[in-house]
């Protein structure tokens, strides 16, 4: 199975940093998402949407898209669990199913947060692409919301 797993240090509560993932102002400044509709609890909606690129890929086309799936686990300040993710792409079939989890943990320096997005499917090449294009992408986001929200809670 592919998985892209990071864990970085943010100087924020944990509340924080995990809200930043349902929150529809917050998702357009640290994931350039263009709409969003993410309900934080058991059984909640979790749709993002961005804009598609002019860029397009050999096996995925243009990225941007739609990245949607279920809320299955919600502990505020803690932790989620996000199953049945599937991305759209503006262009071609859908890639999933996939499950998203982020788990915060408090220390004295800030929050650690542990992010890991896993699914695959060994039989098709978009898959390993997605992957490789992506995690770049997640890279880049979860450095854009250690900076977002550095910037909100100065005190860490």
């Amino acid at each position: 199975m592919r998985e892209f797993v990071h864990s970085l240090l943010i100087k924020a509560p944990p509340t924080a940093v995990l809200d930043a993932f349902f929150d529809a102002e917050a998702l357009a400044v640290w994931w350039d998402v263009s709409r969003a509709i993410c309900v934080p609890r058991p059984f909640g909606s979790y749709a993002v949407e961005w804009a598609p690129t002019e860029w397009r890929d050999e096996l995925l086309g243009r990225l941007g898209g739609v990245l949607h799936g279920t809320v299955v686990e919600f502990t505020p300040g803690q932790d989620f669990f996000l199953a049945d993710l599937y991305w759209q792409p503006p262009d071609g079939d859908p890639i999933g199913p996939m499950a998203l989890e982020a788990r915060c943990r408090r220390e004295v320096a800030g929050t650690v947060l542990h992010v890991r997005q896993s699914g695959h499917d060994d039989a098709n090449a978009r898959w390993t692409r997605y992957y490789d294009v992506m995690s770049s992408g997640w890279l880049s986001a979860l450095h854009g919301l250690k900076r977002y929200l550095e910037r909100r809670f100065p005190e860490g």
